[in-house]
């Protein structure tokens, strides 16, 4: 006889039943359950870090930039030039990590920094003609096809998913991370692998 992981687990209950009939035998059938929900839990947690893995490496292969990276010259596209503070609030990311994106983008020459002429003091970082072509050849994002989904759900669904979230978020300890808005795994200005 071929059991199924499920049958196999149900069968072990029933046997330690026998033995002890105190237990009630829909306890089993209970552990299961919330054995077979945390188990999907896991693989649909699995499913998006794969995913995000999986978009990050397509997106390197397309336009040779990291997630990060690719955000940083859409921001500018669409912000014009401005100073590396400014770009760092408009992304949520701390001023050092945007510095060494931007470090890498103009090696690739991406972007160009340059004095501001109404104010010499101030350092601006605006994409270079490479920089521009490259995002209009660039493919959509997993985090703005995300975001476009997410933002047409109704609101009571939208709150669902966020509480969900930071609820799994507070069961892996994760929720005293500080992570930026941005769908990608590892540092956030790591370079090309």
């Amino acid at each position: 006889m071929d059991l199924n992981f499920r049958d196999s687990f149900l069968l072990q209950g029933a046997m330690n039943q026998a033995k002890n009939p105190a237990i009630p035998i829909d306890s089993f059938e209970k552990n299961w359950v919330d054995m077979a929900r945390s188990q999907d839990v896991l693989v649909l947690l699995r499913q998006i870090i794969r995913v995000t893995d999986m978009h990050d490496k397509q997106l390197s292969r397309i336009t040779g930039l990291t997630m990060p990276q690719l955000m940083t010259m859409q921001t500018l596209d669409a912000e014009g030039a401005i100073t590396i503070g400014v770009l760092a609030r408009k992304m949520n990311l701390a001023q050092a990590t945007v510095t060494s994106i931007l470090d890498r983008l103009e090696l690739k020459g991406l972007v160009r920094r340059e004095r501001s002429q109404t104010d010499k003091r101030k350092v601006l970082a605006c994409p270079t003609q490479a920089g521009i072509e490259l995002l209009k050849s660039a493919p959509t994002t997993l985090q703005d096809r995300f975001i476009d989904q997410f933002d047409h759900l109704p609101d009571w669904e939208q709150s669902m998913i966020v509480a969900s979230l930071q609820h799994i978020s507070g069961l892996l300890n994760a929720d005293q991370i500080d992570a930026a808005p941005m769908l990608d795994i590892g540092a956030l200005d790591r370079p090309i692998q």
